[in-house]
This record gives structure tokens, C-alpha cells and sequence, in this order.
């Protein structure tokens, strides 16, 4: 068996009040070209199909071709999920009789319950929910209310849904898993890998893989770069097929595609398919006087790309029509920026606060408004209440 695995479609997502439709339509072409080279027995995509709970016109338009061009036209089966862009009970529609011609789709957690089995796998669909969601659910399902009381945080919720999971498992077949959220090795990493909200993972409570020891692979939404994966051959990221945010100029997060996953009776396999952007979208931190040099511009994939750009050390009252000057050059600029010597030294200095210790943090305050560090009695009387503060925890 052999499966495609994408996510974080965000039909209808907008970069900077840019339309991004033509964009994720180059990039469906491609998955879809890729799934029919590789015979694929159907396309997993673990949720954030739309950008927003209740998307526009256009958006709803364009992923209907998409959707009908897998599942009618080349009757592949599709396996999706809602992520937490989507809004789960308006995805619902028509999801009972979408199941007739193999599109099977889960945005709500008691659909979750009942896996969809295959020859050779069981296929669990786990879509976004949160706690909230589990304390209605298991108090429906007869749970006793201290248990159901005792829900606070997702990773209560997921232990008891993953156990009822579980004990739908048929010990002749391999267990698969679709689900959409913030997963890390242990409590607390910090990947910063871009996602769809912050430079941390996700900007959602975070997962342990631990939770999901009990399956044979789990295919994930909701962190934008397979370079986010918390197990790089059990528990995986697709990432996004488009580039959604500037901080995706940077290099590292070069390399948007899918995952095509193997799963044999011994083991599961899987490979990553480059999707190529139409229009790429470039970085680029220079002083002005660089930006508008032909040595310097004359480098760039100039009016076949997007820029984001950064112009460094500049006095903007000296310059007038800056974007103008700079789109004749480099065309279309969906983000511009100024930097001044202060404003890069303020963000070092931010950059760095995860590293510091509470009085450390209070020294470099204190040299950054004054240019004086610490005298030693300041630094003594610092110290002194941090030291208090502590005893009153």
C-alpha cells in the first residue's frame, strides 16, 4: 500500500493581502502529477484544508476542482482531516455520502473512533480538537464526571483518546494515524520552525511522541516544514505545499513537497517529492544604496519571484516613493522593512532574552535604556529580590 501525504493546504491563504490561489493551484498539479506517477492508493491530507472557518467563494471554488480531479476524475481515494483553520462542522457537509466514492473525511472527534481498514492497514483520522471537545464527547459517551472534570489540557484529553484508539487495533494489520498538531520529542522544545502562527512550533500546546508509541507511523499537519518531524522515521510532517510566510525565504526552510509513504507488512518507508513554487518568494537584508546597485540586484531572480526585504540603516526622511523605486526593480514586494543600527541591536538583544537569567535580563534593560551597566550595589540589590521572590514561591 502506498499513500501521499500532505497537509496544510490553506485554500484561499492570503501573504501580505497577496492572493496565493495561483500559487496553491500550481502546487495541486503537482501533488496530483506525483500521485499518479507513484500509484498511489489514495492522498492523505491532515487537515488545515482551508485557511479560515468559513472560506471565500474563490477559495471553496478552486478546492472543489481539486477535490473532484482526485476522487472523480482519477478515483483516488482521499483520507482528510480538519486542522484548526478549518471550521469542522461547516467541512461536515455532505461527509456521509462523500464516503460512497472513497473521499473519507473526519473534523469532528467522534468520527474518530472507527478506522478505516484497508487490506493491509488501519487508518485512524484523528482531526484537531480541543479539550473541550473531549470533556463534551467522553461525558456523552457515559464517562464519570470526576474523570471528565479532570480534562484541563490536550494532553489529557489525547491520552484517553488515544487508548480508545488503540483498543480498536487488529494485531494482524498495521496501525496508521492522521492527525494534525504541535508534536515534539519531549515537553518544551523549541524548534523554531515556522508554522502557520509563530516562529515556535505552531503556536499550540505541544505533544510528546511518546503519546503515539502504540502506531506504526503517523502522518502530520499543522508545522508548515518536514524539518519539523519529531521522529524522522515514525512520525512525520509533510509541511506545507506553498509558502505561507516571509520567514519561508529563509534557506532553511527551502523545500516544499510531499511524503510518499510504503507501508508493507514489514515496513514503512518514506520519501519526499519536491513540489517546485511558480513564483518563489526571496529575502533580502541590504542597505539601500546596495538594493539599487546592478551588481546586487542583477543577482536575483528578479519579476520571477516575491521579496521580502529588509533595507538596513536607512533614514527614510532623505528617500521618497521608496517601494516604488524598489518594484521597478525587483517588481512584486510583499513585505517591506527598516532597519536601523538601533533597531538591530534591540532585536539581538530580544533574539537572546531565552538564554538569560531573570537578573541578567534586568542588567542588559538597565544598559540598554542608560549605556551603564550595573553598579555592583545595583547588581547586589537585583540579586537580592530575585532571592526574595523565590522564598515567597
Amino acid at each position: 500500500m502506498k499513500l501521499l501525504h500532505t497537509a496544510d493546504w490553506h485554500i484561499g491563504r492570503t501573504l501580505n493581502g497577496y492572493s496565493l490561489l495561483d500559487e496553491q493551484e500550481a502546487a495541486f498539479k503537482q501533488i496530483l502529477a506525483i500521485a499518479l506517477a507513484e500509484k498511489v492508493d489514495g492522498i492523505v491530507i491532515a487537515g488545515d484544508i482551508y485557511d479560515r472557518a468559513v472560506p471565500s467563494t474563490d477559495a471553496v471554488t478552486s478546492l472543489d476542482h481539486m477535490l473532484q480531479a482526485i476522487n472523480i476524475e482519477h478515483h483516488l481515494p482521499i483520507y482528510a482531516i480538519a486542522g484548526n483553520h478549518d471550521g469542522a462542522k461547516r467541512l461536515n457537509y455532505g461527509r456521509e455520502w462523500l464516503a460512497y466514492t472513497n473521499f473519507h473525511l473526519n473534523t469532528l472527534l467522534a468520527e474518530a473512533f472507527t478506522p478505516i481498514e484497508t487490506p493491509e492497514a488501519q487508518i485512524f483520522m484523528l482531526p484537531f480538537f480541543d479539550p473541550i471537545d473531549a470533556r463534551v464527547y467522553y461525558q456523552q459517551q457515559g464517562l464519570p464526571e470526576k474523570q471528565v472534570k479532570a480534562i484541563h489540557t490536550i494532553n489529557d484529553a489525547m491520552q484517553l483518546v488515544l487508548a480508545d484508539l488503540t483498543a480498536q487495533f487488529d494485531p494482524t494489520k498495521r496501525h496508521l494515524l492522521i492527525t494534525h498538531f504541535t508534536v515534539t520529542p519531549k515537553a518544551d522544545d523549541d524548534l523554531e520552525l515556522t508554522s502557520e502562527t509563530t516562529s515556535k512550533v505552531g503556536g499550540l500546546a505541544t505533544l510528546t511522541t511518546d503519546l503515539f508509541s502504540d502506531f506504526d507511523y503517523v502522518m502530520l499537519g499543522h508545522i508548515h516544514t518536514r524539518l519539523a518531524s519529531p521522529d524522522s522515521d515514525r512520525i512525520r510532517y509533510s509541511g506545507s505545499p506553498v509558502k505561507f510566510n516571509v520567514k519561508e525565504a529563509n534557506p532553511k526552510f527551502h523545500g516544499k513537497g510531499v511524503e510518499i509513504v510504503s507501508i508493507t507488512p514489514d515496513d514503512i518507508t518514506h520519501e519526499f517529492k519536491p513540489i517546485q513554487p511558480k513564483t518563489d518568494l526571496v529575502s533580502l537584508k541590504a542597505p539601500w544604496d546596495t538594493l539599487l546597485d546592478p551588481e546586487f540586484y542583477q543577482q536575483q531572480p528578479l519579476k520571477q519571484a516575491w521579496f521580502a526585504i529588509t533595507v538596513q540603516d536607512f533614514d527614510r526622511s532623505k528617500h521618497l516613493n521608496v517601494r516604488a523605486q524598489l518594484e521597478q526593480i525587483y517588481g512584486t514586494i510583499v513585505e517591506l522593512d527598516y532597519e536601523t543600527h538601533h533597531q538591530a541591536a534591540m532585536t539581538s538583544h530580544a533574539q537572546a532574552l531565552d538564554t538569560l537569567s531573570p537578573d541578567a535580563i534586568v542588567g542588559q534593560f538597565f544598559n540598554d535604556i542608560t549605556g551603564q551597566p550595573l553598579s555592583k550595589t545595583q547588581q547586589q540589590l537585583v540579586d537580592q529580590i530575585f532571592v526574595n521572590l523565590r522564598k515567597e514561591d
